[in-house]
């Protein structure tokens, strides 16, 4: 389209989920309607930003005019202007910009919010609709602007319908934005002064720029960053976070107030957010942390002064150390830039640490919300892998009590003398891990086992692979090694005589094994004795070296044909009652067809206990057998 039809045209349609917002925002949403001068101020503060930043980079924009923002309401027209002299908005970029919603997500929210008359449209801002809160509190409104960029100047006008209109605007304008609001008619409370005073004191204490009431400057209050720890409220704190974060009336899980002098100087604030809202289906967190030189704000969105797997804290820095002109290039590069976040995630782990010695139910409300992001940090943030995996916490057999997680640093404090490995086994729920048979010899010997139902803990502790000297290994691994008992000649001494008797192998259990491999063939790696079950007759194990069968069945599941799980062990238990009969019967010839298809049948038992499929054609078939072969060794006569 040329640059004559775009000048052409003046009214466009609004993106369907516009149209569905601003319903939503006119008809349903008052309760939260404070929240719209908060996001306009906040938009405007933005665009003061951008504009700072180009003049920094760009001396031909540079100049001494101050940057702030004005609010003049006018009760006799019943209209209130949001002014800034930022960086302004071509048209091309009022079409974009004011015509489509940037966040997925957003409108799916904003729904389930107006549907609770307790949700919180307070986040409005955070999904990039802010702008559209102003329809909350006017019939029409007017945005006039100027880009830094040209001269000339546009008007975009829209009465919250289906559409809007773009065109130049007849009176002058400086460099910027003005976006006037006319109010609705019960609307007349946002051109009283004092109320405005209220809402602007409460939302817009922290924003760096001057914003003005009239002639009134309303956030005086001084960066709380720089200011002694001693000297501040909580409520301070409080405000500050929600200033940062776009969550009104909420209150921050916690808060950590940091400075730092040698060899480089910043002071810093970070705050947690009391629930995830990735686990929500919001999708992943993508805001950073707000960066100032020498209390000036560079960027407002610095995503690399903390890692990813800490992504979720909001927050502040403040350094005398970095240039006013810092670009993102510059950042990675920069010396001060990298020692900054190496202390920045020190303190932060260090301070997790503590409120998990100090105050067990804060520390398991931030583990249910945020464990199953900082548990990334294991695979990408090798300096501080010990620490994060001291934060990690895992269902227990100590306990048995989803509630009550166990660290690993617990586990090894139970640990056992001689015990040279951290035991684990994973499935898809609680319910199935316990028939794991595998788990058998570690309940007799009292051994502590982590019950796995999420597969990414397996994937973090094979990464992890060690702690604090033992190997992580999971108990249907071959890798498995039991601790040697304190005096192995005082604990046979204490044995029975049946216990001894039972430690030699029952009568024809070697040709069942051979019996059992004939029939099982290249299904199998190897059928053997099990020093492992106790109660079971069979289980599947995994040969040294390789993934647990959990963790074999997501990667196949991933990966799809291109992923091709290892051969098993099929471990048989010689004092199980079914395997002596075998041995009794295998010296008949006549039964060998029968010993086989019972090797099948545990074989097939086993992978349902392990979660894989058998062959469900063989083994109905099989099945149907020995049921018609059991009913017919049955009397019909009544004794």
């Amino acid at each position: 389209m040329s640059t004559a039809e775009k000048t052409e045209q003046t009214e466009f349609k609004f993106q369907a989920e516009i149209k569905q917002l601003l319903h939503l925002l006119s008809h349903s949403l008052y309760q939260n309607r404070d929240i719209a001068m908060r996001e306009l101020v906040s938009n405007a503060s933005d665009a003061l930003d951008k504009m700072r930043h180009v003049a920094l980079t760009d001396e031909e924009h540079r100049n001494d005019d101050e940057l702030a923002i004005h609010i003049e309401p006018n009760k006799e027209d019943r209209i209130l202007v949001i002014r800034d002299n930022g960086i302004g908005m071509t048209r091309d970029e009022l079409v974009k910009n004011l015509g489509t919603i940037a966040h997925s997500g957003s409108l799916e929210y904003l729904n389930k919010a107006a549907a609770d008359q307790k949700g919180d449209v307070s986040l409005i801002g955070q999904f990039g609709v802010g702008f559209y809160s102003a329809f909350m509190l006017a019939d029409k409104v007017e945005v006039i602007t100027r880009s830094y960029a040209e001269d000339a100047v546009w008007r975009w006008e829209s009465e919250g319908t289906g559409q809007f209109t773009v065109d130049p605007a007849e009176e002058d304008s400086p460099r910027g934005t003005q976006i006037r609001l006319h109010l609705k008619e019960d609307m007349d409370e946002f051109t009283d002064e004092q109320r405005l005073k209220h809402i602007l004191t409460t939302y817009s204490t922290f924003v760096p720029h001057k914003v003005y009431l009239g002639d009134e400057h309303v956030n005086d209050q001084p960066p709380i960053w720089v200011e002694p720890k001693s000297s501040l409220s909580d409520e301070q704190y409080q405000h500050f976070y929600q200033y940062l974060s776009h969550r009104s009336d909420e209150k921050p899980l916690w808060h950590l107030h940091l400075s730092a002098d040698s060899p480089f100087q910043f002071h810093a604030i970070l705050y947690c957010p009391p629930s995830n809202y990735e686990l929500m289906g919001f999708g992943r967190e993508e805001h950073g942390i707000s960066m100032c030189a020498k209390r000036v704000l560079v960027q407002n969105d610095c995503r690399e002064l903390l890692p990813e797997y800490l992504r979720f804290l909001y927050g502040l820095v403040d350094s005398a150390d970095l240039p006013l002109n810092v670009s993102r290039e510059a950042l990675q590069d920069n010396t001060v830039f990298r020692k900054m976040q190496t202390v920045l995630v020190k303190r932060v782990l260090d301070h997790l640490a503590k409120i998990a010695d100090s105050d067990d139910e804060q520390f398991m409300t931030f583990h249910k919300n945020f464990g199953p992001i900082i548990r990334e940090g294991i695979s990408m943030d090798f300096a501080n892998r010990e620490r994060i995996a001291k934060l990690l916490r895992f269902t227990s057999s100590h306990a048995n009590d989803v509630e009550k997680p166990t660290s690993l640093t617990q586990y090894v404090e139970r640990i056992k003398d001689g015990q040279q490995q951290i035991y684990f086994v994973s499935g898809p729920d609680l319910a199935t891990i316990a028939q794991n048979p595998n788990l058998e010899i570690f309940a007799k010997k009292e051994l502590e086992v982590f019950y796995l139902t999420d597969p990414v803990d397996e994937f973090v502790l094979s990464t992890l692979m060690r702690f604090d000297g033992k190997d992580l290994t999971s108990i249907d691994s071959a890798d498995v090694e039991f601790p040697e008992s304190e005096d192995a000649k005082d604990d046979d001494d204490k044995k029975s005589d049946d216990d001894k008797q039972d430690e030699e192998l029952p009568s024809g259990f070697e040709p069942v094994l051979v019996l059992f491999r004939e029939a099982l063939g290249d299904r199998v790696e190897d059928v053997r004795k099990s020093n492992r079950l106790t109660n079971s007759p069979a289980c599947l194990v995994n040969s040294k070296g390789t993934m647990s069968t959990q963790m074999q069945k997501i990667m196949q599941m991933s990966a799809g044909s291109g992923f091709e799980m290892s051969k098993l062990i099929l471990e048989v238990n010689p004092r199980h009652p079914l395997l002596k009969r075998l041995g009794q019967l295998v010296s008949n010839a006549s039964q060998t067809g029968f010993v086989k298809d019972c090797g099948c049948q545990l074989y097939s038992n086993a992978r349902v206990l392990a979660g894989l499929g058998p062959d469900s054609e063989e083994m109905v078939s099989r099945v149907q057998s020995f049921m018609e072969e059991l009913a017919n060794s049955r009397s019909p006569i009544v004794t």
